[in-house]
């Protein structure tokens, strides 16, 4: 009979292709224990949506994965003031021992909530309130506030519990030299949990998922280096959402580059950590865009050898020589690019290649966006089979399909010019070895 561990990974097939499933696993489990990841969970979600959190714990539980937990207890903390007639907003009784009585009774019965809904799944975990975060009390910025700050992260409660296969459950409660203990919140402690362990992921988990753009669409990812000063400049952009972009920019540069943040919801994890595609947005250091105006600055094997990783098939042997390049957009890393050409009136995306690693890690959306921004009329074609077609349908003003090619536009207006597009589209000769697989415009 197979063990749970090979149960989950056949279902974790299910949700995305073999190789990139056991790519994923074993990056992680090649992470030492306390540096896969730490998790930050808010209070609502322990009070709304408990089960689906626990269960997606258990499932990283069962393939071998021991996230830290931090949580919070926001709501739950707000109901017990009220409760006992204590004014959240009022410093004084907010610290007042009737109201650090609550904090107590709060966060123990909340993680211990959790705790018991792990085990009853079969996974080992382990509460731990208190004593791993040493704080002090800073002036708010109101007159008579306080503000709490963290000064130290205590982790042998944590390598304690890792050490026993168990996962750690820490509240986010904070005690000052002198005894008094504080709400921190689960931002301040993730925050300050993950300067101190360094791990590869930091997981921020929320009912509503990921990042949402303008029109309430998915922002998959966010790669800080092309993206993070365009997204701050964006009219629509949330005072939340701009926070917290702001504390992960901050967190990633503390941390080694291979770390990231993904937000996603608790009924979705599996998917984000274990797929390209993920489900929630991932948010990465990221690397530069670079801008070539010509092929000679550019490393033309590393090009092909992208070009055929792309789309299966090299490109043609004179490609480089006969095609009237006009832009090439290249990652440092050379998995993603895009080539402009000069095939009529205005610019022709000739090809967007992308690797399929680098499309997990948000690179082609990034690529797409500078390219656009700088180049805001282009037209391009693919086949009508694609499987990016859905992609480039979302963000093209307009297409045609003819045969088997389908041309996109974007910025184009006039009835003429589209026209002259398509027929140059359609009437350009293969620039690949073979016929199209998948990976981008060709």
């Amino acid at each position: 009979m197979p063990n749970p561990r090979e149960l989950i990974v056949k279902l974790l097939r299910n949700l995305g292709g073999r190789k990139e499933v056991e790519q994923y696993l074993k990056q992680f489990s090649s992470v030492e224990h306390k540096r896969f990841a730490v998790i930050k969970v808010g209070g609502g979600l322990l009070a709304d949506d408990l089960e689906s959190l626990a269960s997606s714990l258990n499932f990283l539980h069962q393939v071998g994965l021991h996230p830290v937990v931090v949580h919070g207890v926001g709501p739950q903390l707000q109901a017990a003031f009220e409760a006992a007639g204590v004014d959240p907003t009022d410093w004084a009784q907010r610290t007042s021992p009737r109201a650090l009585e609550q904090v107590r009774r709060v966060f123990r019965a909340e993680n211990l909530r959790l705790v018991d809904m792990l085990e009853e799944m079969g996974a080992r975990g382990r509460p731990v309130v208190g004593g791993v975060f040493a704080a002090e009390l800073d002036e708010g910025e109101r007159p008579g506030e306080q503000r709490a700050r963290i000064v130290r992260v205590d982790t042998d409660a944590i390598d304690s519990s890792l050490k026993a296969g168990s996962m750690p459950v820490l509240a986010s409660i904070g005690e000052t030299a002198g005894g008094q203990i504080l709400d921190l919140g689960p931002d301040l402690a993730a925050h300050a949990l993950a300067l101190r362990l360094q791990p590869y992921k930091i997981i921020l988990l929320r009912a509503q998922g990921g990042l949402r753009d303008e029109y309430g669409d998915l922002i998959s990812a966010v790669n800080l280096a092309e993206d993070y000063e365009p997204l701050l400049a964006e009219p629509w952009l949330s005072k939340s959402t701009r926070h917290k972009l702001e504390l992960i920019h901050d967190l990633l540069g503390k941390l080694p580059r291979a770390s990231s943040v993904s937000i996603t919801s608790p009924d979705l994890l599996a998917m984000e950590l274990f797929t390209h595609k993920g489900s929630g947005t991932l948010v990465r250091r990221g690397e530069r865009i670079i801008l070539h105006e010509s092929l000679a600055s550019v490393d033309l094997p590393r090009l092909a050898g992208l070009l055929t990783a792309a789309f299966g098939r090299p490109p043609v042997a004179d490609y480089f020589t006969r095609k009237p390049f006009r832009r090439i957009y290249l990652a440092d890393s050379y998995r993603a690019a895009a080539i402009l050409t000069d095939e009529g009136p205005i610019p022709y995306l000739d090809k967007f290649a992308v690797t399929g690693e680098a499309q997990g890690e948000g690179i082609g959306g990034s690529l797409w966006l500078r390219m656009t921004r700088e180049t805001p009329k282009l037209f391009w074609r693919a086949r009508v089979d694609n499987p990016i077609n859905p992609w480039y349908f979302q963000r093209a003003d307009g297409s045609y399909t003819g045969g088997a090619w389908t041309v996109f536009w974007t910025g184009i207006t006039d009835f003429p010019t589209i026209q002259e597009c398509v027929e140059r589209a359609l009437a350009a000769p293969p620039t690949l070895e073979a016929a199209h697989t998948i990976g981008g415009a060709a």
